[in-house]
């Protein structure tokens, strides 16, 4: 089954890069793809796992939209960054 999970942050090729494959590795997820110009990653898995999932996406600095107030949005927003040139540096290989 299949579920969308709209989130902050998703700026490029590399964030997406990131985001696939860290979602991938997990046990929980079949498949995920995402759309950069929507800020929205489609998961495919069962939609039980959302909030790990989400958990997930937030660790990686993309949180749910919505979900990241103040302080928590801006490390967030840095931890986003550094996911981006990691997934940029990974796409280039």
């Amino acid at each position: 089954m299949a579920y969308d999970i709209s989130v902050e942050n998703i700026k490029c090729g590399g964030c997406a890069n990131t985001i696939t494959s860290k979602l991938n590795a997990m046990d929980i997820v079949d498949s995920c793809q995402v759309d950069i110009e929507n800020g929205v990653v489609n998961v495919n898995g069962d939609e039980s796992h959302r909030a790990e999932v989400i958990q997930q996406l937030l660790k990686l600095g993309y949180p749910e939209k919505g979900s990241a107030e103040g302080l928590k949005a801006a490390k967030a927003k840095a931890k986003s960054f550094v996911s981006c040139a990691v997934g940029r540096i990974k796409e280039s290989h």
